[in-house]
């Protein structure tokens, strides 16, 4: 059995006070409990560090060596609290996230400026994947996950959430028409997602329900792929508002059955893991990109907003 950190304390304050009376009362112990102690560390050593007396102590050769040793020890863990002290209140180190293409790249990246500004201590490293991860296998300490959650062994911190919208680009709409309701989708080019089929259930009103599920002529794994194809007029897309706002605000993508669409809004969140204190340098940056994402849960959905 090792010893143990309290242990250590203990015949340290014992050598320093020059006593066991005297430490006792320092530590806030009895004479018997800080003798016990004592006698625990030299049986767990399996040598005599103290050479005891009812009138002196002396220690041992053993014991001048540990004494030097454990002191040494104690004065790193105090340093190791001290600096970890102060990096809760100057949040310090390195923060990996990771993230879908299309959020990494509208939602993150255009403020990562503004981040660096007010944490120039924390290095950053970002990590995109349009796949779900796993944290401890991939080295991430927070990860962004757009939709509805599954894993629950994981904490998670709601960010917001994002509208989704039906949109083409002008130059397909000239060349194929503009759909007037929610049936005549069937008639046009649909561009969809290849390994998320909820992503294919849109959020249009209809006879049959609020969710219209598509079959899209092409398919694609990234939703920033889908955007490139909508942006090419290869067709029609359903797109979070979050990455395609300034699209819509330039005219570049126009939004398409806004008056059947439901309302669905996209949820966002971090999730992480967690054993106990969260650190500060993934609080700040959950509590920074939450504040970014806030209009999102209030964004109308209009065609020229």
């Amino acid at each position: 059995m090792k010893a143990r950190s309290d242990e250590l304390q203990i015949f340290v304050c014992v050598i320093e006070c020059g006593s066991i009376s005297a430490a006792a009362e320092q530590v806030g112990q009895t004479p018997s409990a800080v003798s016990r102690t004592l006698s625990r560390l030299e049986a767990k050593l399996e040598t005599t560090l103290i050479n005891r007396t009812t009138r002196r102590m002396d220690l041992t050769e053993e014991g001048k060596y540990f004494f030097e040793q454990a002191k040494g020890i104690l004065d790193q863990m105090d340093e190791l609290e001290e600096r970890l002290s102060s990096r809760q209140k100057n949040p310090a180190g390195r923060l990996r996230i990771n993230a879908a293409s299309p959020f990494m790249l509208h939602a993150i990246v255009p403020h990562i400026e503004e981040f660096r500004s007010l944490y120039p201590d924390i290095q950053l490293e970002l990590n995109s994947n349009d796949l779900i991860i796993d944290l401890l296998e991939q080295s991430t300490d927070v990860a962004i996950r757009i939709g509805t959650l599954t894993d629950s062994t994981l904490h998670a911190r709601s960010l917001g959430c994002s509208p989704l919208h039906i949109l083409a680009s002008p130059a397909y709409l000239k060349r194929h028409g503009t759909p007037a309701s929610v049936a005549e989708l069937a008639e046009h080019a649909l561009l969809g997602f290849a390994q998320n089929e909820g992503l294919n259930q849109w959020p249009l009103r209809h006879v049959h329900g609020d969710r219209w599920p598509i079959q899209p002529l092409i398919s694609a794994s990234s939703g920033e792929t889908v955007r490139h194809l909508a942006l090419e007029g290869q067709g029609i897309a359903c797109l979070s508002d979050f990455m395609t706002r300034d699209d819509i605000r330039t005219g570049r993508l126009k939004v398409l059955l806004a008056e059947a669409n439901s309302g669905y809004r996209q949820p966002i969140h971090a999730v992480y893991y967690r054993n106990s204190q969260l650190a500060l340098r993934i609080q700040c940056f959950l509590d920074f990109i939450q504040g970014k994402l806030a209009d999102y849960a209030s964004r109308e959905f209009k065609g020229d907003s």
